[in-house]
């Protein structure tokens, strides 16, 4: 018995070992970019050796495979809506919800968006990330069931708000933005598209 407390004690430690990796790479990431983010750093950071990294992400690429995968559960977190909201309501709250998460974590964003052509990832990643997608599309589906958009295709549809989405934050977040609210002109945009979608 002694062993197998010994065994759960170890999951549990190794468990916050990652997750503290983890925290600490993100707020490297976010304080100095990419570029500050390595092993060494990322384990003087988070009070482990650097075999700690090596250990549980395989090497540098792991670990941004992991940053990459985290980004995209926290980006699905933050597009999540009521549930008793009508589906109209939580396809606008998503889409704000979208661009907040990006505003409060550019570089993560960047990471996500374009550096995810850099990074060798497993089929696992992409299924991860895809499902950020499948919540938008089905958020464009429960819309048009409702009679709130027009009927087509809930994909096709979805696409056309991902790429006006992305493009906003990507401007704001370049600091190309010339609207004196900038929160006030995405909420606009998306009112605008998600109007002439209906």
């Amino acid at each position: 018995m002694a062993g197998v407390r010994q065994g759960a004690r170890t999951r549990t430690a190794s468990v916050a070992v990652t997750a503290s990796l983890i925290d600490a790479a993100l707020e490297l990431l976010e304080e100095a970019g990419l570029s500050a983010l390595t092993v060494r750093a990322v384990a003087t950071r988070a009070g482990v050796a650097p075999m700690g990294v090596y250990s549980r992400f395989g090497n540098k690429d792991g670990l941004l495979e992991a940053l990459f995968v985290h980004g995209f559960q926290t980006l699905q977190m933050a597009i999540e809506t009521p549930s008793d909201a009508s589906p109209l309501q939580r396809l606008s709250i998503g889409c704000l919800g979208y661009r907040q998460f990006a505003i409060e974590h550019p570089q993560q964003y960047h990471l996500m968006f374009e550096q995810m052509m850099l990074l060798d990832l497993t089929p696992e990643s992409r299924e991860a990330a895809k499902r950020s997608f499948t919540i938008l599309v089905d958020r464009v589906r429960e819309a048009m069931n409702s009679g709130d958009l027009n009927n087509g295709d809930s994909t096709e549809v979805a696409q056309e708000v991902w790429s006006a989405m992305h493009g906003a934050v990507s401007l704001e977040i370049a600091g190309v933005h010339f609207a004196q609210d900038r929160a006030a002109n995405y909420t606009a945009m998306i009112n605008a598209l998600i109007k002439g979608l209906g």
